[in-house]
C-alpha cells in the first residue's frame, strides 16, 4: 500500500522561511509527477507547486519566487521549500503524487496534509 506523509509544517511568522517533505512508501513501480497543493479556509484546493518526473517545475504565480520545488528520487521524496512567506500563504498543505504500486497503473496518491500557519 502507498502512502504519502508529509511533515515540516508549523507556525512561522510573516517573511520567515519553512521547508515541507513528503516521502513516499510502500510497494512503488513508479513515480511520476509529484506536486503539492494548498487549501485555505473557505476556499478551494489550488495547487502550489508541480515537479515532474524528469525535473521540470511549474509554480502558481502567487508562489513564483519564494517557494522552490525539488524532489530527491532515491528518497521517494519531494521538498518544498518555502521563503519570504506571506500570511495568505496560511492553508494546509497536502502532498501529491502519480505513482504506480506493483502492477497497477499509475494514478493519482494524496498525503495526509500538513498546517502550515504564517502570523503578521
Amino acid at each position: 500500500q502507498v502512502q504519502l506523509v508529509e511533515s515540516g509544517g508549523g507556525l512561522m511568522q510573516a517573511g520567515g522561511s519553512l521547508r515541507l517533505s513528503c516521502a513516499a512508501s510502500g510497494s512503488i513501480s513508479s513515480i511520476n509527477n509529484m506536486g503539492w497543493y494548498r487549501q485555505a479556509p473557505g476556499k478551494q484546493r489550488e495547487l502550489v507547486a508541480v515537479i515532474t518526473g524528469g525535473g521540470t517545475t511549474n509554480y502558481a504565480d502567487s508562489v513564483k519566487g519564494r517557494f522552490t520545488i525539488s524532489r530527491d528520487n532515491a528518497k521517494n521524496t519531494v521538498y518544498l521549500q518555502m521563503n519570504r512567506l506571506k500570511p495568505e500563504d496560511t492553508a494546509v498543505y497536502y502532498c501529491h503524487g502519480v505513482l504506480a504500486s506493483g502492477y497497477e497503473r499509475e494514478r493519482d496518491y494524496w498525503g495526509q496534509g500538513t498546517q502550515v500557519t504564517v502570523s503578521s
